[in-house]
């Protein structure tokens, strides 16, 4: 039989998973903004799915496979993308995120350091954010 979901809890900035064969798997919040983002009640809204194999937060539109707490990746903020958001904290993630054409919370994991973005990705990056200096510097 296949591992499945039993229970999720939020601690220390961490989601917890208790798993149908009583291991304990931990992931960071940033690994899912939407859920880092969320208030606490909202978090606890959860309900499982696909017979235990992932779990929905309908009110967040979240939802979390149990193979996303196989994956050991922890923040790293030492990044080209996290050190521009830590430089202009003015700037707003999603308005940045739809200017790209991308989903909030991929830029959100870049920002975090969860996923490492391609070159050419880091490089469109920051071609949008010169492109809105020099909106700024032409008002």
């Amino acid at each position: 039989m296949m591992e499945t979901i039993k229970n999720i809890w939020f601690e220390n900035d961490r989601i917890y998973m208790l798993s149908s064969e009583d291991k304990v798997y931990s992931r960071p919040l940033e690994a899912f903004p939407v859920l880092k983002e969320a208030s606490d009640e909202a978090r606890r809204a959860y309900t499982l799915e696909m017979r235990g194999m992932a779990a929905r937060w309908e009110l967040l539109d979240e939802d979390i496979h149990i193979s996303s707490f196989y994956d050991r990746t922890e923040p790293d903020y030492d990044n080209d993308i996290a050190r521009i958001f830590r430089r202009f904290p003015q700037l707003n993630v999603s308005e940045v995120a739809r200017n790209l054409g991308i989903n909030k919370s991929l830029l959100s994991k870049y920002i975090y350091g969860i996923k490492k973005p391609s070159e050419q990705r880091v490089k469109q990056i920051k071609d949008a954010l010169h492109l809105l200096g020099e909106e700024l510097l032409a008002v």
